[in-house]
């Protein structure tokens, strides 16, 4: 097993037989010791964090999986807190995609001369560069196509999947009293035929979710969902 990458919140190894495995980590993104989803650096290390992400991420990408919806997930071993994948090649040097119903977060911080914070917004769907340097800038179709990072045919095949992706976990979150404010992906080309798949997790630790008001840290959120 080779360590390929250490990442903020996960470690990436290459199997022998080629897939990847990713070993969940305690640590998370934020600033100042607060947990913020949309953050670029680990800000806090929650006790727990890296095995309830796990415990989530099973939980949907099965779900996903048994729905037909694509994803790099095979299994995973919550001993270790550990998921292995298929090997998947990301756009450019990484992209995210958010997938909000609710302005708040980076959005209102941008969009705040126009927008009221925790404003409903109809699934609204937004591309970011994974880039810590440039504070993960968002970029528009036409640039990803231009700049040789996405066909205009994948950016619609990505979005389309984003919504639909969102949505099940909006109404799974939904029926159980929870309400889904934003949620974050990433996608890859993935097999020999280099289809779009869902890749890396669907947690607590990329999305924000409300119950009766008030924020769900990721732990509760996870405990929630997979009790």
């Amino acid at each position: 097993m080779n360590l390929l990458y250490k990442g903020k919140t996960k470690d990436v190894y290459q199997l022998e037989d080629g897939n990847y495995l990713l070993k969940f980590k305690d640590d998370a993104t934020g600033e100042n010791g607060k947990f913020d989803p949309g953050a670029n650096t680990v800000g806090l290390t929650i006790e727990g964090a890296g095995l309830a992400g796990l415990k989530m991420t099973k939980y949907y990408f099965e779900k996903l999986n048994k729905l037909g919806i694509p994803t790099h997930y095979i299994d995973a071993d919550l001993d270790s807190a550990s998921m292995t994948v298929k090997k998947a090649t990301v756009f450019g040097e990484g992209l995210e995609v958010i997938c909000r119903y609710r302005a708040v977060g980076s959005f209102i911080r941008r969009y705040g001369k126009y927008a009221k914070e925790g404003q409903s917004l109809d699934a609204f769907v937004e591309f970011t560069l994974k880039d810590d340097a440039r504070n993960d800038p968002p970029i528009t179709e036409d640039a990803l196509d231009m700049l040789g990072i996405m066909t205009k045919e994948e950016f619609m095949t990505v979005k389309d999947l984003t919504k639909k992706i969102a949505g099940i976990v909006k109404d799974d979150l939904a029926a159980r009293g929870i309400e889904l404010y934003d949620i974050k992906f990433e996608f890859g080309r993935v097999g020999d035929d280099k289809h779009i798949a869902l890749i890396d997790e669907i947690s607590g630790g990329n999305m924000r979710a409300y119950k009766d008001g008030k924020w769900l840290e990721p732990l509760e959120l996870s405990e929630l969902v997979t009790k």
